[in-house]
């Protein structure tokens, strides 16, 4: 088994960018398998700061092919927008990136929709980032209006396809919302047949492309985006993703075998966040739920919105790292937390008068959750310097303890910063 896997165990935003970032000069492959460019990842090295949305974090490492295989929903322009950027800045990338011939397009009809529900949906808005992900989903789950890669680069059946979904979605957005503007299907076939002309090179099989390279015995790594708690069969519904962000996700969305991946890296960070709306029990709606905010810099890589705060909850990273079967842990920004007197853990809910360490499945539960918290001393100790676990502050070792003992999978790898320097590996042996 020559594949690697890093999953984020919380609701996003766990800096797994870094992870996958570290972890790709021992691959050939990175995969990224669902998601679009509502997942942001943020990777910082060489006193330079690379913001992916879409594109791997492979693809910062010369050598390393990325793959972006049939889960994912690309934005054209989002894509294109992202790759000029990263070729601007580290030259030409082309040889090593390939597009599934099988994943989904957004249109501009995927945001309109998404607008109009959002808009509809008033105190009980999901939270989206309003870039038609959930909208292109639908339609390929409903298959009638959905429009591939491979079709996208076929200009011979793109504007007859184009013009009907157009007619359709123009009745659908006009009963939705009297006001719209109807979409103009020539423009937008304009529009996209110059994405297509451009992406053309790079979309094949990719399900193919990855069987083969595994049977030859190719390094591959799969990054996941945004995190378990978001999981839209297994996370806090209807406040979730449109895609399987747990490991649930790595065979559907690559065509991968899960049997093939030998190490599960589970992504947590030292706290929790999370963006948007849903029940979120260990909030810190205070001076220091800011304090953690402005600490991390915790504001939306995509959206620049400022994300929820609150204390590690173990019951739910727990329930994301059973859910994805994770090996070990990534313990990220630790860092964060070092002007702290004392630190919090949840590690356990009372839910009617009831403790309990399961994670509700039902929306309403979660929402009645107290946590049962574990108080910590703190360490108030600057640790963006260290570089072995030994040499952390007895304090933040505990801490670390504690997280693997509650979550229930040991700790090999410590953030401290956000450099691809400041990372402690640890040793097990």
């Amino acid at each position: 088994m020559s594949a690697t896997s890093v999953i984020g165990l919380q609701w996003g935003d766990e800096a797994k960018g870094k992870i996958v970032d570290l972890l790709t000069e021992e691959h050939d492959i990175v995969v990224r398998y669902q998601g679009g460019n509502n997942a942001g990842h943020t990777v910082q090295f060489g006193g330079q700061t690379y913001k992916l949305s879409l594109l791997p974090a492979g693809i910062l490492r010369p050598g390393v092919t990325s793959v972006v295989t049939g889960g994912v929903v690309i934005n054209p322009r989002a894509f294109l927008e992202e790759l000029d950027g990263i070729t601007s800045r580290n030259g030409d990338v082309d040889q090593d990136l390939l597009i599934s011939n099988r994943a989904h397009v957004v249109f501009p009809w995927h945001m309109a929709e998404e607008a109009v529900l959002e808009k509809g949906r008033g105190g009980d808005a999901i939270g989206t980032t309003m870039r038609g992900i959930g909208t292109c989903y639908r339609d390929k789950a409903g298959r009638t209006h959905a429009v591939r890669m491979g079709d996208l680069v076929k200009p011979e059946s793109l504007r007859e396809r184009v013009t009907t979904v157009v007619q359709h979605k123009n009745r659908v957005l006009a009963a939705l919302d009297p006001e719209s503007v109807p979409l103009d299907a020539e423009a937008i076939f304009q529009e996209y047949s110059e994405y297509a002309a451009r992406l053309a090179p790079f979309v094949t099989d990719t399900t193919s492309h990855l069987h083969k390279a595994l049977a030859a015995g190719k390094r591959v790594l799969f990054e996941g985006a945004q995190g378990s708690l978001l999981d839209l069969d297994h996370g806090t519904f209807p406040f979730v993703t449109s895609s399987n962000s747990s490991g649930a996700g790595i065979h559907s969305g690559s065509g991968v075998p899960e049997r093939e991946i030998g190490r599960m890296i589970g992504v947590v960070k030292a706290y929790t966040t999370r963006v948007g709306g849903g029940p979120f029990p260990t909030e810190l709606d205070d001076e220091i739920g800011q304090h953690i905010r402005d600490e991390g810099n915790e504001y939306g890589t995509v959206t620049g919105r400022p994300r929820r705060c609150g204390w590690f909850d173990a019951v739910a990273t727990g329930y994301g790292a059973r859910l994805s079967g994770v090996d070990c842990l990534a313990v990220m920004l630790l860092d964060v937390l070092s002007k702290l007197e004392q630190i919090d853990v949840c590690e356990a809910y009372e839910i009617d008068g009831e403790r309990t360490t399961d994670f509700p499945a039902q929306i309403e539960e979660l929402g009645r959750a107290q946590p049962v918290l574990r108080t910590l001393p703190g360490w108030q100790v600057d640790i963006t310097g260290v570089r072995r676990l030994e040499d952390l502050p007895p304090e933040a070792r505990a801490y670390i303890d504690v997280v693997s003992e509650l979550v229930g999978a040991p700790v090999d790898i410590v953030s401290v910063g956000p450099d691809r320097e400041q990372t402690i590996l640890v040793d097990r042996d």
